[in-house]
């Protein structure tokens, strides 16, 4: 698995989130998230489903800023 940096991550390397989705297959579980200044430092691990319901909560801005 290959990590990204989020699309909404600003130019600056210190303020990103990394997600790992193996190429070519749909979301898996689990869903691996670092932070990417510390790419050695802990993984998150989640299951895709909450991670679907995370991301459509914040697209739908119901998380607030």
């Amino acid at each position: 698995m290959r990590f990204k940096k989020s699309s909404y991550s600003s130019g600056s390397v210190d303020t990103c989130v990394e997600i790992a989705l193996p190429e070519g297959r749909p979301i898996p579980t689990p869903i691996l998230i670092r932070d990417s200044k510390r790419p050695e430092g802990p993984t998150l691990c989640v299951a895709a489903e909450p991670y679907r319901s995370f991301t459509r909560a914040i697209r739908d801005g119901e998380l607030g800023a």
